[in-house]
This record gives C-alpha cells, structure tokens and sequence, in this order.
C-alpha cells in the first residue's frame, strides 16, 4: 500500500506502508545522522555522516563527508584535522578489525549503540531513524547522498 503526499517544499512524495509480514525480502534497519556543531553555544550545525545497523544482516557501517567550506562559514576557526579524525574512527569503529580498537572484539549492534551514544560536543549524533531495506551498503550510500551531500 501507498499513500501519496504534497510535502512542505511542493514535490509530490510517496509514502509506503507497510503492515507486519508485508516487508517482503527487506530488513529493518536504523540510522543515525552524523552532525558536526563547531559552537555548541550557537546550536549550528552541518549533517556530515551517517551510521547504519540493520540487525538481520550482522550490518553496521558508516560513511562520512565532511563540507568544510560549509563548516568554516559557521566557525572559521573549527579544527578541521579535529573533526576528520572523529568521522574517520567512527568509520573504523564500523568496519571493525584491528582499527577499531576495543570495539573490535563487540557485535555490529554494540557498536552501533555505542557510536550513538552522545560523547562529544562537535561530533553527535542524531536522533535513530528505521525504514527497511534489502541492500544496508546502499542504503547507507543514499542516505549520505540524501541527508549529507
């Protein structure tokens, strides 16, 4: 079933709905939206990467682009290297493996949960998201496509 909708900015948007045992071959899956706020006193902020677990494919993975023209036009003195590094680990922490550190040995949901959780005052993460797919790897693309670019 869908439904469709006129959203706020005048394009016609399809919603579809679907009930218990309709998903099909598609997984759900949650997401997270990367934000980068260089001034917390200021509240600004630049969405900069995604993380994306899907349960039923063992999946968490992370993909990151950082704007940083965008970034210095709301703090031209924001560490730049800072902010890379904290994007890269979280990439690392969600492929796993030896550059993960001690995230290495958790399940790909411990280390979802663990990326979400707030710890830093310029790279958080936003509010969890679900929707359902057949492909985490692409949807993760689409989502940084959709959300970040």
């Amino acid at each position: 079933m869908s439904e469709s909708r006129i959203n706020v900015a005048g394009h016609l948007t399809e919603r579809h709905i679907t009930r218990a045992g309709q998903g099909g071959d598609r997984d759900v899956f949650e997401y997270a939206v990367l934000r980068v706020v260089p001034r917390v006193e200021r509240g600004e902020c630049i969405n900069a990467g995604v993380v994306v677990y899907c349960r039923a494919q063992g999946f968490v993975g992370a993909r990151t682009h950082l704007d940083e023209a965008r970034l210095l036009a709301l703090d031209p003195g924001a560490d730049l290297a800072g902010v890379r590094a904290a994007l890269g680990a979280v990439e690392r922490v969600c492929a796993g493996g030896a550059e993960a550190g001690q995230a290495a040995g958790d399940d790909a949901g411990r280390r979802f949960r663990w990326l979400i959780a707030p710890r830093s005052t310029v790279v958080q993460p936003g509010p969890v998201h679900t929707g359902l797919t057949t492909d985490p790897v692409a949807e993760t693309e689409r989502l940084l496509d959709v959300l970040v670019r």
